[in-house]
C-alpha cells in the first residue's frame, strides 16, 4: 500500500537572497519527507529558483498587489487543501486561515537580541538550529545541460563576476572590478588562460559593460540578462571563483559551492555573509556601523564602496585561490573506479 502524500505549502521569501538563505530547508523537508509533495509561493523574480524541486505540485509567483490583496488572492488559490505542514517566510497571516496539521511562520527577532545570520533565522522557524541547513537549490539535468551549453567551446578555470547590485550604495565600481578580472586572468595570474563569466540581470548592462572588455571574445562567457537565476546557480557550479557585491548572485554562489568573496560596505555581514566553509567577506577600513552613522536609513543614491581599494580584491582573491586549491585540484581528479567502490557514499542524495 502505498505511503499518503504529505502536501507542503512553503511561502518563500520575496527577494532573492532571503529566498537563496532559507532554500535549505526545502531540501531537508524534502530528504526527511520521502512522501511530501511541494507547492512553494514565491515572487515572480525567485520562483524560477524552485522550478527543479523534487515532488513540486506547483510554484507559484505571487505578485505584489495594493492593500496586500496578493495575500488574498493566495488564500484563494490554497483555502481549498488540507495541508500537512505550513512554511511562512514572509511572516503574514496567512497561515492561520489554511486548514493545516502544523504551522511554521517566521517571526523577526527582537530588535534588543544580537543579530544573526539569515540561515540561522530560518532555522529556527523549523528548530534547527542546533543543524541549520545550509542553502541549496536543486536543478534536474535539463538545467545543468543548458549550464553545459553555455560553456561549450572554451576551457580554463572560470572567473565568475557579477559586478551589479539592487542599491547604488552597496555596488563597487565596475572599472575596479574590471581591473581585478584583468589580473586574476592575465597570463602570469592565478587564473592564466581562465573565462570570464559575466552574471546579471537585464538592468546589469551598464555596470557589466566596462568589465566584459578585458578579455577576448573567446574567453568571455556573458550572460548578463540572458539566463534564469537557476541556470545561473548552475553555471556557479562550475566556477573556480565568484567575485561579487552583496547580492542575491552572491549567495547563489556560495549555495552553489564556489569560493566566494563578497564586497561588503553598507551591508551587516552578521546577517548576509556569504554562506559557507569556502565564502569570504572583504570590506574597507569602515564597518557596517560607520555606514549608518552616514546613512542610517540606508537609503542614499550614492556609492559608499569607494573605500575598498582594489589591491585588497585581488589580494583577498589570491588568498581565496589558494586556499580552496586542493579541493578545486580533487574535483578535476575524479576518483578511480577502485576508490569510488570502496568508499561509501556521504551526505544528501543527489537530486541533480
Amino acid at each position: 500500500m502505498a505511503a499518503p502524500r504529505f502536501p507542503i505549502l512553503f511561502i518563500t521569501a520575496s527577494r532573492v537572497g532571503d529566498a537563496v538563505l532559507s532554500s535549505g530547508l526545502i531540501r531537508r523537508l524534502a530528504d526527511e519527507m520521502p512522501h511530501a509533495r511541494f507547492t512553494i509561493v514565491a515572487s515572480p523574480l525567485t520562483a524560477p529558483l524552485f522550478r527543479d524541486t523534487p515532488n513540486l505540485d506547483e510554484v507559484i509567483a505571487l505578485e505584489k498587489a495594493r492593500l496586500a490583496g496578493h495575500w488574498l488572492k493566495l488564500w484563494r488559490q490554497v483555502r481549498g487543501r488540507r495541508w500537512g505542514l505550513v512554511v511562512d517566510m514572509r511572516g503574514s497571516t496567512i497561515t492561520r486561515f489554511l486548514n493545516a496539521r502544523r504551522r511554521a511562520t517566521y517571526r523577526p527577532p527582537a530588535a534588543a537580541l544580537e543579530p544573526v545570520h539569515k540561515v540561522m533565522e530560518a532555522a529556527r522557524v523549523l528548530k534547527l538550529e542546533d543543524e541549520a541547513p545550509a542553502p541549496y537549490l536543486f536543478t534536474n539535468s535539463k538545467t545543468e545541460a543548458a549550464a553545459d551549453a553555455l560553456l561549450a567551446g572554451g576551457s580554463g578555470p572560470i572567473l565568475a563576476i557579477a559586478p551589479a547590485a539592487n542599491w547604488a550604495g552597496k555596488t563597487w565600481p565596475a572599472e575596479r572590478f574590471a581591473v581585478v578580472a584583468a589580473e586574476l586572468l592575465a597570463k602570469e595570474g592565478p587564473l592564466p588562460y581562465g573565462r570570464l563569466l559575466l552574471l546579471g540581470g537585464p538592468s546589469d548592462r551598464f555596470a557589466a559593460e566596462a568589465v566584459r572588455r578585458v578579455i577576448p571574445r573567446a574567453r568571455l562567457v556573458d550572460t548578463v540578462g540572458r539566463i534564469d537565476l537557476l541556470t545561473a546557480y548552475s553555471l556557479l557550479k562550475r566556477a573556480r571563483l565568484f567575485i561579487g557585491n552583496d547580492s542575491g548572485l552572491m549567495h547563489l554562489a556560495a549555495a552553489a559551492g564556489a569560493p566566494t568573496l563578497g564586497l561588503f560596505g553598507p551591508s551587516d555581514e552578521r546577517l548576509y555573509a556569504p554562506w559557507g566553509a569556502n565564502a569570504r567577506v572583504l570590506r574597507g577600513p569602515r564597518d557596517f556601523k560607520t555606514f549608518k552613522a552616514i546613512d542610517p536609513q540606508l537609503n542614499q543614491v550614492v556609492c559608499h564602496m569607494f573605500d575598498l581599494p582594489t589591491p585588497w580584491v585581488v589580494a583577498a582573491a589570491r588568498r581565496l585561490l589558494e586556499e580552496t586549491a586542493e579541493a578545486s585540484a580533487a574535483e578535476a581528479d575524479p576518483p578511480s573506479l577502485d576508490d569510488t567502490l570502496a568508499t561509501p557514499p556521504l551526505g544528501y542524495p543527489d537530486h541533480g
